[in-house]
Order: structure tokens, then C-alpha cells, then sequence
């Protein structure tokens, strides 16, 4: 059994939901990210997904874009984005990791060196936010053959089929984007997201982690009592560029959100 189906079983037996941060690889520099991914861990979290930085970050809003840039000026790629994992891993041998990016640095490297460099890495799972299913088969293949898990994202629009598709392609939890737009935008209509994901549940038996508008403790207590986590993104990213000059802090305020919203899910 995989580290994130594991997971996902265990919260499941205990009645918990799943906490999912996000934090892109380098921000605002590159020694920042493991003792942040282990702090994280002792707050509560339960997955990490740890972004790829990329020039073209279309799925995202204007707070991750800018993480991104400021990963990319500090020379972060793929390949060092494996070695914060890697480094992570060294001390960390459960919390699942899931890399969150986008497909042009995979075709670069290429499907197989990436799925076995995801495999040395000891990843988890791999969201590729513009890689459909459809397209997604190749890859996907290579990463399940290293036990890898490879996760699709859902939007408010998709069909029944479509969900089947990605129940069939995919493993380790389903990503349903809660908004239309991009990440950090919005505000969410619960009525909408919890319909949404009943049709979801219908058709797949993965775990159903909702992000894309989930921004304190109270946005994630309620999206918790729909789906079977929560994603966290923009808003921790935020913390990170309100104190450029001081990550410590930072870090301090990231761990003060999640704690909170630890609390709030558990309560």
C-alpha cells in the first residue's frame, strides 16, 4: 500500500480529514524549503504538495506566479526540486510528498528519467495541472510501475465520465478545483461544492482532497466536512511574501495558520 492511500486509511479509521499544504520548491530560496516542509509535519499536516516552479504557471493565481519567479531567479528546476525531496526524505520517512506542477519540465527530462528520478526521490504522487488523462497514459504508466502515484484534477465543470476516466487513470486522491479560475481566486459557494463532490463520490472510490479557495480555518473546517481534505495554498504563500526579508517569520505565521486549521478540522 502506498504512503498516501495508507494515509488517506488511517484518517478514514479515525474520522479525521486530511490537511494539504502547498509551498513551492525555492521560495523565496532554496534553504528554506525542507525546514519548512519538516515544521509543517510537526503542525499537523498530513500531505505535502511541494510545487515545481515554472514560467508559465497558468492554473495559478498572481501569489503562486510570484513564488514561482522567485524559486526560478534562485536557478530551481525539477531536478533540484527532487533533491528538496530527497534532502526531506532523509529525516522524514512517512509523510507522503506529492510534486504539483506542470508537464513541460517532465517532457524535458523525459517520461521514464522522471518517473525513475520521482522513484529515487521517494514521491508519493505527481499533479500535473496540464496533463489530462486523456494524454496522461504513457506517464502515468511509468510512474504507477515505480509506485508512484499519478493524481488528476477535477473542476466544477467535469462529467460523470470524466471522473470515471480519472478514477481509472489515477490513485492517491482526486484534486477537485472548488472555483472557477485560478489559485487564490474567488470565494467559494459551499451549496455548489458539496453537490459537486456527492456526483464525484458516486463515480470513484479515491479520496476527494478540495482546494483552489480554501483560505483560513473556517473555509477548511467546512470543505473538510465534504471532501476528504483540504489543499492550502496561496495563503501560505502569502506569509512567505509579506516577509521576504524575514523568513523566520514566515515561517512562524505559516505554522500559526495550519495549526489553526489543524484545530479547526479536528474540532
Amino acid at each position: 500500500m502506498s504512503r498516501l492511500a495508507a494515509r488517506f486509511e488511517e484518517l478514514a479509521k479515525t474520522g479525521r480529514k486530511a490537511l494539504i499544504p502547498f509551498i513551492t520548491a525555492g521560495d523565496p530560496k532554496p534553504e528554506f524549503t525542507v525546514p519548512m516542509m519538516h515544521a509543517m509535519v510537526e503542525a499537523g499536516v498530513d500531505v505535502i504538495e511541494l510545487g515545481v516552479p515554472f514560467s508559465d504557471p497558468m492554473a495559478d493565481g498572481p501569489v503562486i506566479q510570484r513564488a514561482s519567479e522567485r524559486a526560478l531567479a534562485h536557478k530551481m528546476s525539477l531536478r533540484r526540486t527532487l533533491e528538496i525531496a530527497t534532502e526531506f526524505r532523509k529525516t522524514d520517512q512517512k509523510t507522503p510528498v506529492v510534486l504539483m506542477g506542470y508537464l513541460n519540465p517532465i517532457e524535458a527530462m523525459g517520461y521514464e528519467n522522471f518517473a525513475n528520478a520521482a522513484q529515487l526521490a521517494d514521491i508519493d504522487g505527481v499533479l500535473t495541472v496540464d496533463l489530462p488523462p486523456e494524454e496522461g497514459v504513457e506517464c502515468g504508466a511509468l510512474l504507477k510501475a515505480r509506485g508512484v502515484d499519478p493524481i488528476f484534477l477535477l473542476a466544477p465543470n467535469s462529467t460523470d465520465e470524466r471522473v470515471k476516466k480519472m478514477d481509472a487513470s489515477g490513485s492517491g486522491y482526486i484534486y477537485y478545483v472548488s472555483l472557477k479560475g485560478v489559485t487564490g481566486a474567488g470565494h467559494l459557494n459551499v451549496a455548489d461544492v458539496e453537490n459537486k463532490v456527492k456526483q464525484i463520490k458516486a463515480n470513484t472510490q479515491l479520496p476527494i482532497a478540495i482546494g483552489f479557495g480554501v483560505k483560513d480555518a473556517d473555509t477548511a473546517k467546512t470543505v473538510a466536512n465534504i471532501g476528504d481534505g483540504v489543499v492550502i495554498g496561496s495563503a501560505l504563500i502569502s506569509k512567505i511574501e509579506a516577509n521576504l526579508d524575514d523568513p523566520d517569520q514566515a515561517k512562524n505565521e505559516i505554522i500559526e495558520l495550519l495549526t489553526s486549521i489543524r484545530h479547526a478540522l479536528d474540532n
